[in-house]
């Protein structure tokens, strides 16, 4: 089963920073630079945690997951947005 999360970051290098927005590209989609909204399987949760957790510096940086639950459509109702909107939900996006 899939769950949708928020993952937000705040890393201090600009090298970890580049690699750690690499990643998030991989596994969801921007809704703000150093957030992304993400529809996973528990595997692929454990895959990017470990792989962010190569990455970061766990003294300086930090990267926060939140679990909005599995209904998809809920989770993104959840969002109030200030400005600009979200971006619509990507068809035929491919979840990793």
């Amino acid at each position: 089963m899939r769950k949708c999360y928020l993952v937000c970051y705040d890393v201090r290098d600009d090298k970890r920073l580049r690699r750690i927005h690499k990643l998030m590209k991989a596994y969801g989609e921007p809704w703000q630079y150093s957030v992304f909204y993400c529809t996973l399987k528990a595997i692929d949760r454990v895959r990017l945690e470990n792989t962010a957790r190569e990455i970061l510096n766990l003294k300086e940086d930090q990267l926060l997951i939140l679990d909005m639950g599995s209904n998809e459509e809920a989770a993104r109702d959840a969002a109030t947005v200030l400005g600009p909107g979200l971006p619509e939900a990507a068809s035929g996006m491919v979840v990793i």
